[in-house]
């Protein structure tokens, strides 16, 4: 059976000498693994631009009553970037967050205010010319919401993750971290409710709120391990 459905690209991983299995989260179906046939192939080249993260696809897809991972019939881009592909401070946050979002949405059914939350954020990142500064952080936030955590203030946050202690096999040095929980909170509570005034003073703060939010995510997804893209971003948060 064949469905036609919008889909966001989380990853890939190669699959055999010219495919890849894409994993691949569908308005219709939820979350979905899926074989992309030739797309590593030389000619026609580009194909595999259309599954880097986050990428928005339509889809004609196999459907199996058994689920696992079923084949592509039809894929095209639905709506092309402007600029995240080619700004590294946008396509690093895209990295991480769809790094986060396949590491904690895992359900295979519709979940239709889920799959327009992320759809639109989004687009909306990669048109906002600038103040997107916070965006990774309003993102967790909310979709902490739709994942069935959301805090309404970010002393929530910082007394969950303050009790908890530092994750398990992590190097991060949490100690001034935690010693400014206070200040914190306040940041968290501007970011939840007032995001477009919210006053992160530089990089290192942004970073710094980003390691507690990952934790706070730590202690609500079981197995979520450490998200490596993480290091990535930082290099590039001092903007």
């Amino acid at each position: 059976m064949l469905i036609k459905t919008r889909g966001i690209v989380l990853n890939y991983i190669r699959y055999r000498e010219t495919s890849i299995i894409a994993r691949v989260y569908t308005e219709q179906l939820g979350l979905q693994s899926y074989v992309v046939n030739g797309v590593r192939k030389a000619k026609p080249p580009g194909r595999i631009a259309l599954f880097q993260p986050f990428t928005l696809l339509e889809l004609v897809a196999y459907t199996s009553r058994q689920g696992g991972i079923t084949r592509l019939s039809e894929f095209r881009c639905a709506e092309p970037f402007a600029a995240i592909p080619y700004d590294v401070r946008k396509s690093s946050v895209v990295l991480f967050l769809s790094e986060v979002v396949g590491r904690t949405v895992q359900e295979e059914e519709q979940n239709e205010p889920l799959f327009r939350f992320l759809h639109d954020s989004i687009l909306r990142f990669d048109r906002q010319a600038e103040g997107f500064e916070n965006f990774a952080l309003e993102f967790l936030l909310q979709l902490a919401n739709y994942l069935g955590f959301g805090a309404e203030s970010g002393q929530e946050i910082t007394s969950q993750v303050a009790f908890a202690g530092a994750a398990p096999n992590t190097a991060a040095d949490t100690g001034p971290v935690a010693l400014r929980f206070q200040e914190f909170d306040q940041y968290f509570d501007e970011l939840l409710r007032t995001p477009a005034q919210a006053a992160i003073p530089n990089g290192r703060v942004r970073r710094e709120l980003l390691q507690v939010l990952i934790r706070y995510y730590q202690l609500h997804v079981e197995k979520l391990g450490e998200i490596r893209s993480l290091a990535v971003l930082s290099e590039v948060l001092a903007f």
